[in-house]
């Protein structure tokens, strides 16, 4: 199918790859942390577990940094000559909903788009809770021969629960897991991620060591670990309501 065509997502990658570049480490200026976690990962069955703030700009920088790495930038991007022939073994997970909306989105689902139902979601409104059997396949099939970029908590609030079906997946395919924790988007572009908000906001990325996972514990036990990992938990929630409250020095 051509949207699984490498050769499509190439030309994709290098398209949006000029366009975006500027807004995410020139006008705006990333920061990235643990490239190195990147180093020696297979070429499939990798799970990139990540935090939510916009939809479209978290996506987009992951694959600049996977491109990036595949030609030997280390904790940078540097000039973008990665897009002349770019790292195409990466699929993300995206709301079906949300990639039918427009003809640009159309166009990001040939970059690897894994499109699933919002099972608790449909046009605004809540009509069922559950993993949608399907959905699962497709995660597993992308998982099968890629990297894989998945955003548990499936909203762009912060602090919200994570989903089971993350860790159901987990259990189910055994990929190796790496947490991903992100920050600044929300503060530099709009919620879908494509539009300024705020210029010259330092972006974050940081890439974690792959998780020590028991794939036989419980889907509970497992999105627990990986809520934490990605800095998303009540923990690091109540964390950062102190931080809030607590007076600074002067």
């Amino acid at each position: 199918m051509l949207k699984e065509s490498r050769f499509v997502k190439g030309i994709v990658y290098a398209i949006v790859g000029i366009f975006t570049y500027p807004g995410i480490n020139i006008i705006n200026k990333l920061k990235i942390k643990g490239m190195e976690n990147l180093d020696g990962l297979p070429r499939k069955n990798v799970l990139f577990v990540s935090n939510h703030q916009t939809y479209f700009a978290d996506v987009i920088t992951f694959i600049h940094i996977f491109c990036a790495n595949s030609w030997g930038k280390k904790n940078r991007l540097g000039l973008p000559y990665y897009l002349l022939w770019p790292f195409t073994r990466i699929r993300y997970v995206a709301a079906e909903e949300t990639m039918k909306s427009n003809w640009l989105t159309r166009l990001f689902t040939l970059a690897g788009a894994v499109t699933v139902k919002r099972t608790w979601r449909s046009e605004g409104g809540e009509v069922r809770r559950g993993l949608d059997p399907g959905d699962t396949r497709k995660i597993a099939r992308a998982l099968d021969g890629n990297w894989v970029i998945t955003f548990p908590q499936g909203t762009t609030k912060p602090f919200a629960p994570g989903r089971k079906g993350t860790a159901f997946i987990i259990k189910q395919t055994k990929p190796i897991v790496v947490p991903v924790v992100i920050s600044g988007y929300w503060r530099a572009f709009n919620k879908k991620g494509l539009k300024f908000k705020k210029k010259g906001t330092k972006l974050s990325v940081t890439f974690k060591e792959p998780l020590k996972i028991d794939y036989e514990a419980s889907t509970e036990s497992i999105l627990e670990k990986i809520m934490d990992s990605i800095e998303q938990s009540r923990e690091y929630m109540l964390k950062s309501k102190h931080h809030l409250l607590t007076p600074i020095d002067k």
